[in-house]
């Protein structure tokens, strides 16, 4: 069974750093595949549209959307089939709900369940 797995979530304080973690599973990402897959971050305000905040490609290259682009950083690591996402800077704006994606082409796309972020002082 194919999962995506998101942790690290919690209460931050503004100008502080949270470390999100997102963990693949199952066969779809067993051995070397989960390396040939790019893999993104979310997230989702309450009342709001999901938004993409960061991806990262098979080779490592990342994208940022402007609004974490120089406070946040992603980054794989293939052998724990698991990416992170660096949050620092914290602003209360960043506060959602940040979900995990794998796009499979011609499969599907995952989802993991979320973790939710509260950056409150």
């Amino acid at each position: 069974q194919v999962q995506l797995v998101e942790s690290g979530g919690g209460l931050g304080h503004p100008g502080g750093s949270l470390t999100l973690s997102c963990l693949a599973s199952g066969s779809m990402f067993s051995g070397s595949l989960f390396s040939f897959y790019a893999v993104a971050w979310y997230r989702q305000a309450a009342g709001k549209q999901r938004e993409l905040v960061a991806r990262i490609n098979s080779d490592s290259v990342p994208n940022y959307s402007n609004s974490v682009k120089g406070r946040f950083t992603i980054s794989r690591d293939n052998g724990k089939n698991t990416v992170y996402l660096e949050m620092n800077g914290l602003k209360p704006e960043d506060t959602a709900v940040y979900y995990c994606n794998i796009d499979v082409p011609g499969v599907t796309a995952y989802w993991g369940q979320g973790t939710p972020v509260t950056v409150s002082s």
